[in-house]
């Protein structure tokens, strides 16, 4: 399981696409993210994305953050245990990326070769349609003509741009004892990934001090 940690099956349960502890982050950080540890240091890892329903309920609740024209196609489609597979796979090198991003250590080529081919998925051109009796249309074709993997590939599309663009150096593992969750520095106070996280740091630092412990 990446994301290291021991996998609670019953936490996996609780566990669904609309529930994940961090949203709002760039599209490939929050597929990272739908491995996450629920309770601190000594909580369970939790793995979000382990049926085709999973990756249904996560690709519904990210619509806006694909393009356009294929929102519609993957509204119409049916999700595999293949298609899980390879999302999980993308993950992972998603993963492994951005945390050779955030020690700043060259990436390994595993990763980098698994993310380049899976961008191409995402290539995409409009053609000339003309309509029955009426008005011509523009359409959008994809080199991949299945939709969940045309959406793998914008997913790993948008994690070349997220790890070789701008907002490269604003992202960030959470520091969090026990959290494995990134996120985009989005204002220069953010240090944690998630509310949640800080206030469990500082009551930990709250609780060291009184026991005169100065960690």
């Amino acid at each position: 399981m990446d994301g290291g940690g021991t996998v609670d099956t019953q936490a996996q349960d609780r566990a669904t696409a609309d529930g994940m502890p961090l949203t709002g982050e760039p599209l490939a950080l929050e597929l990272v993210n739908t491995t996450f540890v629920r309770g601190g240091v000594r909580g369970v890892l939790v793995d979000a994305l382990r049926t085709p329903e999973d990756l249904g309920d996560w690709l519904a609740a990210r619509a806006p953050l694909f393009s356009e024209p294929l929102r519609a196609e993957l509204a119409r489609a049916a999700v595999t245990g293949g298609q899980v597979a390879r999302f999980r796979e993308l993950r992972e090198a998603l993963r492994d990326l951005a945390a050779a991003l955030v020690a700043g250590e060259r990436p390994a080529d595993a990763p980098v070769a698994l993310l380049n081919s899976s961008a191409r998925l995402a290539v995409s051109w409009p053609e000339f349609e003309p309509g029955p009796g009426g008005p011509a249309r523009v359409v959008t074709r994809w080199s991949e003509p299945d939709p969940l993997l045309a959406a793998l590939g914008e997913v790993a599309a948008a994690g070349v741009g997220l790890l070789a663009g701008e907002a490269a150096e604003q992202v960030r593992a959470c520091p969090a004892p026990g959290c494995i969750l990134y996120f985009v520095k989005s204002h220069g106070r953010r240090e944690w990934c998630t509310v949640g996280c800080g206030n469990r740091v500082r009551v930990a630092r709250h609780s060291r001090r009184l026991k005169g412990d100065p960690a």
